[in-house]
């Protein structure tokens, strides 16, 4: 979980993650508590003082979970779609596991080391009055999934950025939205093979595009030109040329824009593929760029895999 960051001042602050999708997340962590075989006996036979030990530790160790954020300082707090625990009594020891699940913008790792924590805190305090002896240790993350490591395929396709602007193009305004993809891009571990700007005039953007295509380029990110004026004539260009549309990424990028802004309605953005070239067009402002790589890396790359033939879970 991504919780604290030292800023420019090393000042601790609490790490924004406003920009990140919500994917699934599950987190698992373990540990242990040490004690007497008799107490052990004990336990087994719900023979101590404070009763069922193993029941009120699964539910402090739930109630602990969903109040991480309380007891933890700059920790996110987040809505728990599921929090378990097991235990598994050996001679001289119980095995505490915790599993938590979420569908959030960070992951839940302290969730499930504080469930395990609390868990072992409350058999400690429910056995102390017959076991002055008891140790907890080992408590450890197992595992986590989710976010950036969930469906993140190694591959890393050949990349191009096309950027449609008549004002770039002349020299009068300066590019921000390309540079920000190919940063993205590259940051990603994509090799981006070409960047280039062009007017808004459909004979320049189709002469770029086909000629990449027939280069061998994978993946080609357009920035621009997705609007509603007269020279906005990207779509128009590009969408004859689609041997397959993808609306999935299509609702996958208008969801996440009209999150953040409300015009984001008016953007025209599309997605497909000609031939073996996945064309990703998106809307020319900074702010739609960054968004775009939130919602594409990396969960685009798994796109190729299935290109080349090697189904779903390549």
């Amino acid at each position: 979980m991504e919780f604290t960051h030292l800023d420019d001042n090393g000042a601790v602050r609490m790490v924004d993650v406003s920009g990140k999708p919500p994917t699934r997340r599950q987190a698992q962590a373990s540990g242990w508590i040490v004690m007497q075989p008799a107490t052990i006996a004990l336990l087994s036979r719900d023979a101590l003082p404070k009763g069922n030990v193993l029941a009120a530790a699964k539910i402090a160790a739930i109630q602990a979970a969903k109040r991480t954020a309380e007891l933890i300082p700059l920790c996110h707090q987040l809505n728990l779609s599921w929090v378990d625990l097991e235990f598994e009594t050996l001679g001289d020891r119980i095995l505490i596991s915790a599993t938590v699940r979420t569908r959030e913008s960070t992951g839940v790792e302290m969730e499930a080391l504080t469930a395990v924590s609390v868990a072992a805190l409350t058999i400690y305090d429910m056995c102390k009055a017959v076991d002055k002896t008891m140790e907890i240790g080992g408590i450890k993350l197992d595992r986590k999934s989710g976010g950036k490591q969930q469906g993140s395929a190694q591959y890393r396709p050949k990349s191009s950025i096309l950027v449609m602007s008549d004002s770039i193009s002349s020299g009068a305004g300066k590019d921000r939205s390309g540079a920000i993809l190919r940063d993205g891009l590259e940051a990603a571990g994509c090799n981006v093979e070409h960047f280039a700007v062009v007017a808004d005039e459909p004979a320049e953007i189709s002469s770029m595009i086909e000629g990449w295509v027939r280069e061998g380029i994978e993946l080609i990110v357009t920035s621009g030109g997705t609007g509603l004026g007269p020279r906005d004539l990207t779509i128009e260009t590009l969408e004859p040329k689609f041997t397959r549309r993808l609306p999935g990424i299509e609702q996958a990028l208008f969801q996440w824009g009209q999150g953040k802004i409300r015009t984001a309605m008016l953007s025209r953005l599309a997605a497909g593929t000609i031939d073996s070239t996945l064309v990703i067009c998106l809307p020319g402002s900074p702010g739609a760029a960054s968004d775009g790589l939130e919602v594409l890396v990396p969960g685009i790359f798994h796109a190729f895999a299935m290109l080349r033939g090697e189904g779903h879970g390549a």
